[in-house]
Formats: C-alpha cells, sequence, structure tokens
C-alpha cells in the first residue's frame, strides 16, 4: 500500500478556496446534519441510529421499497399499481417532513428518486428498471471511494479535516492516512459488493429477489460501517479530558 505525501496543493495561501475544502465541506457538512460529527460527545449506537435517521429514516428507507416488492411479487400486472403505491408511500413521508418543517431539499430528495425510478420502470415497462438508479448510484459512489483512497484523498479523510477543524494536514500524519485509506476502500467494498451481487439479478431479470437484497444489503450493512467508521475516527480525534 502507498499513500501520496502532501503536495503543492497544500502550500496556498489560506484564504484560498481548493477543491480538497469544498468537497471536505460538503461531506463534513452531509455527515453533521445526519449526525455524524467526531467532534461531538456521543454513544456509537446513538451516531448509527442518527445517521439512519431515526426510526423514520429507516421507515423512509424500507417501506417504499418493500411496498414495491410485496405488491410486485403477488401482482406484477399492471406495473403502475405496485409503482404507485411505492411512490405514493415515498410522497407520504415527504408530506410528514414538509409539515413538520424539514428542509425542502431533504424533505423532496426521496421522493424525486422514487419518481424518477417508477418514471423509468414505467417508461421501460420492466419492473426490474425501479432499482436502475440505485445500481448507478452504487457504482458511482464506490468508484468515488476507490479512487479518493488511491489517490491520496480519501473522502473520509476530507469530511474528518473538515469536521475537526483541521483541513488537509490529516494527510502529513501518516496514522491518519492510513486509517483514512482503509476506511476508504472499506466504504468501496461496500458499494461495490451491493453492485456485484445486484446486477446479475437485474440482468437476469429477478426482480423479487433483486428488491428484496437491496433491502438486506441497505440499513444490515450500513449501519455496522458507519459504527466502525465512527470508533475509528474517535480513536484518531480522542476527545479532550476536561
Amino acid at each position: 500500500m502507498t499513500t501520496q505525501s502532501p503536495g503543492p496543493d497544500d502550500d496556498r495561501p489560506a484564504d484560498e478556496p481548493r477543491a480538497s475544502d469544498l468537497v471536505g465541506a460538503a461531506i463534513g457538512g452531509a455527515a453533521r446534519r445526519a449526525g455524524i460529527d467526531p467532534a461531538a460527545e456521543s454513544t456509537t449506537g446513538g451516531v448509527v441510529w442518527k445517521a439512519m435517521g431515526g426510526i423514520r429514516g429507516v421507515l423512509e428507507s424500507v417501506l417504499p421499497s418493500l411496498v414495491f416488492v410485496v405488491v410486485y411479487t403477488l401482482a406484477p400486472e399492471p406495473l403502475i399499481f405496485s409503482l404507485g403505491l411505492s411512490v405514493g408511500m415515498a410522497a407520504v413521508f415527504t408530506l410528514v417532513r414538509l409539515a413538520q418543517k424539514s428542509p425542502p431539499a431533504a424533505a423532496l430528495g426521496g421522493l424525486i428518486a422514487a419518481g424518477a425510478a417508477a418514471a423509468l420502470a414505467l417508461f421501460t415497462g420492466q419492473g426490474r428498471d425501479n432499482f436502475v438508479i440505485g445500481l448507478v448510484t452504487n457504482g458511482v459512489y464506490g468508484t468515488a471511494f476507490l479512487v479518493s483512497a488511491l489517490v491520496g484523498w480519501s473522502l473520509i479523510g476530507l469530511a474528518a479535516g473538515f469536521l475537526m477543524n483541521e483541513g488537509t494536514s490529516w494527510r502529513r500524519d501518516a496514522r491518519k492516512r492510513r486509517v483514512f485509506f482503509w476506511l476508504a476502500l472499506a466504504w468501496a467494498a461496500l458499494f461495490f459488493a451491493r453492485l456485484g451481487v445486484q446486477l446479475p439479478l437485474y440482468l437476469a431479470n429477478e426482480t423479487t429477489l433483486l428488491g428484496t437484497l437491496k433491502l438486506l444489503m441497505g440499513l444490515p450493512l450500513f449501519a455496522p460501517l458507519v459504527a466502525v467508521t465512527w470508533l475509528a475516527v474517535r480513536a484518531l480525534y480522542p476527545a479532550p479530558r476536561a
């Protein structure tokens, strides 16, 4: 394994924004909104639960896909019936978020994704195409984490550097670079594992099995990796003693 040393980009004036700063701020901000902040005092279980969005986040992640899989399995035709129920479930969650004054982008994100996936499936007439966006997303995320690790700019490191107010100075610490390298590889492996299992089922037109494994490889794999990431980053940035 090799990791790159800081390049000349690290010597820029402090007030000059860099791509690494912008990426770190974007990922770190998303992590903080999800309740993952190494600088905060929280238990591992609490962090994982917040990252999943609590009970509402779990329901939002599971129910629309579960409804589609169950209804499609029992009554594959007409396709619009199972898709409509799935999107309708996502719409209910969106209305609840809006009623509770959640940020519009966060409230509408899931509904837009569900609507786009359903529209594609209706356009092609294939129920399996309801999962295309998820397959593409896994491929993009997996590639991003893998490339970031290999070039020495781990996305986990960029996010942690932003959250801990140290920018990219973690790249001058061999231990931090090593930990962030392996964490980025772990996240890449998660996304590629999903893609590797689900893509053959998509190509084989095994829609019910594809949807079932999508659910099983969702939160059940996401939660443990969040916990591992949290514990590893907290070990690098121990909380100051009172």
